[in-house]
Order: C-alpha cells, then structure tokens, then sequence
C-alpha cells in the first residue's frame, strides 16, 4: 500500500484526484484505527482502487446488497467485522421512494432528480426501480436532506422514507434469452449475437469506447469474454454471456446469451 502508486494507476488528472481523495479517507481510518468509507465508485473507480489499496484487511467493497454495480469502500478496524457494514450506522443508507403504481419512473427519471436535487452522483449508488416504488441506496450524510426534500422524479409524486438495508427490494432483472452459435468468443463477436447486429458494427461500438467488460471499459473488438461476464454498449445495453455449452458438430461454440431489456 503506497500512495506513491497513484501516479502509476491514474490515467487522467481526475483519476489522481479521485484516488488521493480515496487515499486520505482510508488512510486516516488506518492510522486511528475507527471506521472510514469513501464516496460510491463506479466499477472502473473501483478496480483503479483496488490496485492502490491491495488485499488489507477490513477493507471491504459494499454497495448495500450482494450484486451492487456501484460499491463504497468501507474500512473496519479489527473490533468490528462484516456485520458491521449493515448496522444502523453504516455510511451506506438505503431509501425507498414509494409512488402511484400507475405511474412509472424509470432508472434514469430518479437520477435525473437526484442530479437535480443538487447532489453529486459520487454520493448515490444503485437505483433499483420495480412496481410503485424504488429503493436506492445514498451516503448517510445526505440522506437526510434527500428526506426532507425528494419529493418528486419528473411529473412522478415520491413518499420517501429509510429502510434498513436488508429490507432493500432487488427486482429480478427482465432479460431476453438468446441461444447461438459463434465462431469464437471475442467481444465484438458476443455483442454481434447479444444485440443482432453485425460483427463489423459491433467492433467499431468497441473501437469507440462504448463498450465495457464488467463495468471496465474496453476498446479491443477482439478481447475474449468469459462465461459470466456482464457487457454493456453505450447507445445498445446490457448483455451477459450466461453460459458456454461446447462446440458443435461444425466446430462453432453454442452459447447462451441474456439480453437485459
């Protein structure tokens, strides 16, 4: 662990600004050895601090529930364990927006008011919206202004209130499956069969930086993709290489594939 680091992890000047604030925030824990947590990352943000920090003890990854796509960092000094991350007091607070069912807000109508409402999207984690409400989860420090005064998503009335994490509603994602046949495994090649389109089109998405492995960008059409690996295309979606099931008498591999939709 070395702050020395930063300048060899960070690509852009916001990269070194972001890590040196991480760095402050969880060094100070360390040294007085109390609970520390920093903002919410996005998985790029994350894997950029997880080289910076390497493996420490009680340092953990936490968005609020198992399959968080967007985590704080959260130490825990050695008299507290993982417990801990879902107590009362934990920085990361859950809040249920509840609304009339004949409404429907989508995931971006609640960040577009949550941006709205003057709040920076560093302190505001996964959005999950399902029928008549949505819970999101939020730093503990603004969720009290956020009870005070979120009170709409577009023309879309809110009733707000906090819940304690493990109450928090994960909605079963809808997804389209899509069973094929491809040649090889490289990115452009998945996205081709996950989003219909073809090969060519697929590479120039990643080319152009609009692809994404995991949450990691990824600009090589070629890049091989493992069983399990989430894809998002910026303009297309999100698709999963759900399973790889052996090749064909033709010698092409069977796959399957959810599209998110």
């Amino acid at each position: 662990m070395d702050r020395n680091n930063i300048d060899k992890i960070a690509q852009t000047s916001e990269d070194r600004l972001l890590l040196a604030k991480l760095w402050d925030k969880i060094n100070a824990g360390m040294r007085k050895n109390i609970p520390s947590s920093t903002c919410f990352l996005s998985p790029r943000e994350l894997e950029m601090a997880n080289y910076l920090f390497g493996d420490q003890p009680g340092l953990y990854a936490f968005g609020g529930y198992g399959e968080a796509e967007r985590n704080m960092l959260i130490f825990l000094p050695e008299y507290l364990d993982e417990s801990a991350l879902k107590e009362a007091d934990s920085p990361c607070v859950c809040l249920r927006a509840a609304f009339f069912q004949g409404d429907s807000p989508s995931h971006r109508d609640f960040l577009g008011a949550l941006m709205g409402a003057g709040i920076g999207r560093e302190t505001v984690g996964d959005i999950l919206v399902d029928k008549g409400s949505c819970d999101f989860f939020v730093t503990a420090e603004i969720a009290p202004y956020l009870l005070q005064n979120f009170t709409s998503a577009g023309r879309t009335k809110l009733h707000l209130q906090q819940i304690p994490l493990e109450d928090a509603h994960i909605p079963e994602p809808e997804v389209k499956e899509i069973r094929d046949t491809l040649a090889s495994l490289r990115l452009d090649s998945v996205i081709a069969s996950g989003f219909r389109i073809g090969r060519s089109l697929a590479a120039q998405y990643v080319s152009a930086g609009k692809a994404a492995i995991d949450g990691l960008p990824c600009e090589k059409p070629d890049k091989a993709v493992a069983e399990g690996m989430k894809i998002s295309v910026r303009g297309l979606g999100k698709i999963r290489l759900q399973s790889v099931n052996g090749r064909t008498k033709k010698d092409r591999i069977s796959v399957v594939i959810h599209r998110y939709v």
